[in-house]
């Protein structure tokens, strides 16, 4: 839902019903139904081929749907063509016209729809100092930075007023700075408009930093759909978890008493209300899921043959490998057959046996890895 404190919602809710889009005899988007409200910013993120992109183009009429419908403010647009639709696209690639000026692109639209001159030039100026072009309008688009094309792009877009926006990873092709401060102010400025909008991104970071609510697709159909912390902290499954960047899982044992086994032998009794534990596991095979950041290195060492309930996991290995990320050392810890990753503050010599400490809090159970679509290795190279 639109975050608190927006200004009042100028774009129109969305209601996709039991939607099904693809290309030739296959189907790439299978019985998806999401509502969007208006004002709401939502981001659409998923691995290469998992049918974002293929929704998106359908929501701005340039894919047809084979069943279902697109609904805006109730009015069924599923058969309407694009040009009937109102929405406005901002492509990858910007698709600004080299041969004309700022303001000629900022323009376009509105000559198409019989606007005078005296309005496109009223609303050129005021689009321009939306997006922070004043004094570039009479500029080539050939001599602007890429920053300044993607203001262009957006305020082509903002112009025609349209009930929603769509953005197809208008930031991907921008300096990691730029596409930073970019972020903010394509976030800003839809809080401060109360536009309806839906990016398609593959980047994490970008979903959760400028979305109201996340939804993660896999293979056409709809994984979660969340606030960031929700996706990110709460996955609803093990693809979500490890899409989200969840490098570590462990193969553990549930015994019908619900205590842990783990990969050498030994039970562990952990707090079940502090784990996140969304799917019902009784017994039996299943996946301890944490990040590489919630771990630590704890010198002190404590039995996992306590009974009592326990407030973290508690894993002795020796370090294999290790790498500098800027903030902190990745650590390769050797577990018996299996390695996690653990990131500290401090690096730890190669061949040194260390402790890992995992809050229970941190710590997420599902299903054993067989039962899963993508291992975490694959989700992490797709979000990478």
């Amino acid at each position: 839902m639109p975050q608190e404190g927006k200004s009042p919602a100028l774009g129109s809710g969305i209601a996709l019903k039991d939607l099904h889009l693809g290309y030739e005899r296959a189907d790439v988007i299978s019985g998806l139904s999401l509502d969007v409200a208006a004002g709401e910013f939502i981001a659409l993120l998923g691995a290469s081929g998992c049918g974002k992109t293929t929704l998106l183009r359908a929501l701005a009429g340039f894919v047809p749907v084979r069943r279902g419908e697109i609904l805006l403010d109730g009015r069924d647009l599923s058969q309407t063509p694009p040009e009937g639709r109102g929405m406005a696209m901002m492509f990858q690639s910007y698709a600004l016209w080299p041969h004309m000026s700022v303001a000629e692109n900022i323009a376009y639209g509105l000559k198409l729809r019989g606007w005078s001159k005296e309005r496109i030039r009223d609303r050129v100026a005021e689009m321009a100092a939306l997006v922070g072009l004043e004094g570039l309008t009479a500029r080539r688009i050939a001599a602007l930075s890429g920053g300044q094309k993607q203001r262009v792009a957006l305020a082509r877009a903002l112009a025609v007023s349209p009930p929603v926006l769509l953005l197809d990873e208008p930031l991907s092709n921008l300096d990691a700075g730029i596409r930073a401060t970019m972020r903010h102010e394509i976030r800003a400025l839809q809080q401060r408009l109360g536009l309806t909008t839906i990016l398609v991104t593959h980047d994490r970071e970008e979903a959760m930093s400028m979305a109201d609510r996340v939804v993660i697709l896999n293979k056409g159909e709809i994984a979660q759909a969340g606030t960031p912390e929700q996706v990110y902290h709460r996955p609803d499954n093990a693809y979500v978890a490890r899409f989200m960047g969840a490098e570590n899982t462990l193969p553990v044992g549930v015994t019908v008493e619900g205590d842990l086994r783990l990969p050498d032998g030994k039970t562990l009794r952990l707090a079940p209300d502090a784990m996140h534990i969304p799917q019902a596991i009784r017994s039996g095979s299943a996946d301890l899921i944490f990040r590489a950041d919630a771990a630590s290195f704890d010198p002190v060492s404590r039995s996992m043959q306590d009974r009592a309930p326990e407030p973290d996991l508690r894993l002795r290995g020796q370090v294999r490998q290790q790498a500098y990320l800027g903030s902190v050392y990745r650590h390769e810890i050797e577990i018996g057959a299996h390695r996690i990753l653990v990131d500290a503050p401090r690096k730890m010599p190669i061949g040194a046996v260390v402790e890992a400490c995992i809050p229970a809090t941190a710590l997420c159970l599902f299903p054993a890895r067989s039962q899963t679509t993508v291992t975490g290795q694959e989700a992490a190279a797709h979000a990478a």
